[in-house]
């Protein structure tokens, strides 16, 4: 079973089931056999032990790609986390609004995914599908084969989590 099956079957409380509350998902991708190319998956891995209301899903996207889009579907907004190369020192933490896709960065374009998300993104645009988008990227260190993160992104790991937390608040308390 899939990540897209897993996250079927928990689908979160729609408006039309009486829930006005925002429908938040923090979805992980990467590549979890690619050392730092997994840390989004690391991260959802980790948001996923902590209790947050019910309107907060994790959902591991790995290298998903255009199966995403039922992620999309259900989330009023998205917060993407992901591996993404910026030029800094590894580990550093970027975050973006993804709303105007011409404005993303360029890096983040250059997936090291087999389908950019950025391609996705444009798809459920397209079918009226796109949620409000937010990115956390991660500067990795490596991406050779290995299913530990390198020990600098690993030292950044409570610092991710919290910069994602912080990102679901900020939207938790817009009206």
């Amino acid at each position: 079973m899939n990540s897209t099956q897993i996250y079927r079957m928990t689908k979160m409380p729609s408006e039309r089931q009486g829930t006005s509350r925002k429908r938040i998902v923090v979805l992980g991708i990467g590549n979890v056999l690619l050392s730092d190319e997994g840390v989004g998956v690391h991260i959802v891995n980790e948001l996923s032990k902590m209790v947050l209301p019910e309107n907060v899903r994790f959902v591991d996207g790995g290298t998903e790609g255009f199966a995403l889009l039922d992620v999309m579907e259900e989330a009023d907004v998205l917060v993407i986390v992901d591996a993404v190369r910026a030029g800094g020192e590894p580990g550093s933490i970027y975050t973006f609004d993804l709303d105007s896709i011409q404005a993303a960065p360029q890096h983040f374009v250059t997936s090291f995914h087999q389908i950019g998300l950025l391609e996705v993104l444009q798809v459920a645009e397209l079918f009226g599908r796109r949620p409000k988008t937010r990115a956390v990227g991660v500067e990795p260190k490596t991406l050779e084969i290995g299913l530990e993160l390198s020990p600098e992104v690993k030292a950044r790991m409570q610092s991710i989590v919290e910069t994602v937390l912080a990102l679901v608040r900020e939207e938790m308390s817009k009206a």
